[in-house]
């Protein structure tokens, strides 16, 4: 299982289901020209992806295929979607910053290098503006930064999003010069259910190459509910039978080994760190649906954001009471630690 095929068409597939009978395939890609007799190829490989700086600036789709239309990639290595995430002894505790410059998450949810912070809101509560202007922000930091291990490179995996917004998205960040240290992975919300499904780990092998060779990486994943959609759509077809809600009973493993692979890697193996930003977005500020309560456990904190008090005029709208960051306070700075003082205690009153 995992195996990537190949249909008499050329559109390419994954293996799932291994049945007596019958193989289980999702098609990376439109359906419309397979047909019942077509010969399928086992390719002999795992699904990989493009990785390297020869990325940095570009648009992919989830298979690391440009739609930016600028051509194909220049020289890059090839690294595996699925890879298992670092081991313990390969780990250390997060203990440098990751800042991203918005004083709300910055003073009361700090956030360090190698760790998982959740975004979490209904919609159109900036969720994604949050996203958005850290990366951002990392502009005056890496123009600043003068060695290689100061700057932050940023992949930006949009999941089920409308074209237009992906679209608007590539020109804020073009137009700011955010670009030429990001990478875009797009599975718009047009593309086939396994193209959601593996967006996120497509930019996460991305994102593992700079942190496997001592740099740092920002990986957002905007967000996990769309995948989730995606791959329950996936599973009801395959017919593996439904839990709660009508999600699999995998759904959990699903966004597990997805961001345990988010790290921060000891001094012997290049201390270099991967930092996720997932994003979840709740229906009526229901914390406690099914997703919502499989992901908060996976991460190292969650901020919270809030429609009231984005209808309020407060933004970014995070509710100080209910985010938290769990490893964060130990990457915080020094100076900041002491102008915060017990503001977060005052606020979350």
């Amino acid at each position: 299982a995992g195996e990537m095929v190949e249909f008499a068409c050329g559109v390419k597939g994954i293996a799932l289901n291994l049945e007596n009978e019958n193989v289980g395939i999702v098609v990376f890609g439109s359906d419309t020209a397979i047909k019942e007799g077509d010969l399928v190829k086992r390719t002999g490989s795992i699904v990989d992806v493009p990785a390297g700086k020869a990325m940095l600036g570009r648009v992919v789709d989830a298979l690391g295929v440009p739609i930016d239309g600028r051509g194909a990639l220049s020289d890059h290595e090839r690294r595996r979607v699925e890879v298992k995430a670092p081991g313990i002894i390969e780990r250390k505790s997060v203990h440098e910053p990751m800042q991203t410059g918005l004083k709300a998450v910055d003073s009361l949810v700090p956030i360090g290098r190698g760790q998982r912070e959740l975004i979490i809101g209904d919609r159109q509560t900036g969720k994604t503006a949050i996203a958005i202007d850290t990366i951002l922000n990392q502009k005056q930091m890496n123009s600043r930064g003068t060695s290689e291990s100061e700057t932050l490179y940023c992949v930006y995996v949009a999941i089920g999003q409308k074209r237009s917004t992906v679209a608007q998205l590539v020109q804020i960040l073009s137009e700011a010069n955010a670009l030429e240290y990001s990478i875009l992975v797009a599975a718009t919300a047009s593309d086939p259910a396994p193209l959601q499904f593996l967006a996120p780990y497509s930019g996460c092998a991305m994102g593992e190459y700079f942190r496997d060779n001592g740099m740092h990486a920002l990986i957002i994943y905007d967000d996990l509910s769309k995948q989730a959609v995606a791959y329950r759509q996936m599973s009801l077809l395959l017919r593996r039978p439904p839990g709660r809600e009508a999600f699999p009973g995998d759904v959990f493993y699903l966004h597990s080994r997805l961001l345990e692979r988010a790290a921060k890697r000891s001094d012997q193996t290049g201390a270099g760190s991967s930092t996720a930003l997932p994003v979840i977005e709740t229906q009526a500020g229901d914390v406690s649906a099914y997703i919502p309560t499989n992901v908060i456990p996976i991460t190292d904190g969650q901020i919270c954001s809030e429609t009231e008090l984005f209808y309020r005029g407060i933004r970014p709208a995070i509710n100080v009471g209910s985010s938290v960051s769990r490893v964060g306070s130990a990457a915080q700075l020094k100076a900041m630690k002491q102008v915060r003082g017990s503001s977060k205690l005052e606020l979350a009153q």
